[in-house]
């Protein structure tokens, strides 16, 4: 048995809509590392993935499923999003990394 095609659309259309409301939910977590000063970051939920704008400014290592390591690399600004089982975007996270000098 196949899905009609109005019932497709919406349940994508409706995925869209969650993916999108914990994108924007998110979007306005902003965190400022120092160079070689570590943070830790914890979700409320369990995430499966991190997708990592430019991993030449932070490198995340997992934790636990909740929780990750950011470990900052070069100056610079990226994002971090991380992804749950379902592959939705659960926090997206700026990531600035300044010298020790710039805090």
């Amino acid at each position: 048995m196949t899905a009609k095609p109005g019932i497709r659309a919406f349940a994508l259309a409706l995925a869209f809509v969650v993916t999108t409301i914990s994108v924007t939910w998110a979007a306005d977590q902003t965190i400022t590392l120092e160079l070689g000063a570590g943070s830790a970051v914890v979700l409320e939920r369990p995430y499966k993935t991190v997708l990592i704008g430019d991993p030449d400014v932070v490198d995340v290592q997992t934790l636990s499923e909740r929780s990750a390591l950011l470990k900052p690399l070069n100056p610079g600004a990226t994002n971090l999003v991380f992804i749950d089982e379902a592959g939705i975007a659960i926090a997206n996270f700026r990531i600035l990394v300044c010298s020790a000098a710039a805090i």
